[in-house]
């Protein structure tokens, strides 16, 4: 598959969006899944193995957490590498032709699993329970309230808000990662670092959920 009829795919399954049209870094990500997923295209690696791998490094993250602040640093790798996987799986069912909206579930599903073992990790570190309980509850009404709004036939919601996945993402290395260092630097740290990470992932999620709403309420209004 060339990269056009790779971006025609792409686009119709992410509501018309023309990655030729995006930021530079957006359309540079881009173009990097498409490379790597044709690789493990041509390799005859499916979509549903690499979902799989992400979900798996994914639950490593708390597991290795509770190594302290050297196991941070180690977690932090981790979500990125998920991040990259999460990437790939879908670029190899565009490029392989495997796109379903079964392997749509289950990405979704891996996705959803994955973000709670990112703020387990949160916890095994420090944060409240509660504090990343309200974390996981906003991250998925955020993406029920698309899911359902979608489901509803508003294909004109095309917004994007600040609690997004790559927010999420984002959060979740910049968290383990500085807490890791911090934690190196003065034993302690870590957890106030953590702690700000997982605040600022709940504050992003609400706003991005307020954001998801006007726009159906708009959508609704029209």
């Amino acid at each position: 598959m060339t990269w056009q009829e790779y971006a025609a795919a792409w686009s119709r399954l992410h509501g018309g969006f023309d990655p030729e049209g995006a930021a530079p870094v957006v359309r540079g990500w881009i173009r990097l899944a498409y490379r790597g997923g044709s690789l493990l295209g041509r390799l005859r690696v499916g979509p549903t193995t690499v979902t799989a791998a992400g979900l798996l490094l994914c639950l490593a993250v708390p597991f290795v957490a509770l190594l302290g602040r050297p196991g941070l640093l180690l977690g932090a790798l981790l979500v990125l590498l998920a991040g990259v996987a999460d990437a790939l799986d879908g670029a190899v069912a565009v490029v392989t032709g495997r796109a379903s909206r079964l392997g749509f579930l289950y990405d979704s599903v891996a996705d959803r699993v994955g973000e709670l073992a990112w703020l387990a990790a949160f916890w095994v570190a420090g944060t409240p329970g509660w504090l990343a309980a309200a974390g996981a509850a906003v991250s998925w009404l955020h993406e029920y309230v698309r899911a359902r709004a979608a489901a509803g036939g508003m294909d004109g919601l095309g917004i994007v808000t600040l609690g997004e996945r790559p927010t999420r993402v984002s959060v979740a290395i910049s968290g383990l990662l500085v807490g890791g260092l911090a934690g190196l630097l003065h034993p302690g740290w870590e957890m106030t670092v953590v702690l700000v990470a997982a605040v600022a992932w709940l504050a992003l999620g609400v706003i991005g959920l307020a954001q998801l709403l006007v726009a159906v309420r708009r959508e609704l209004s029209a």
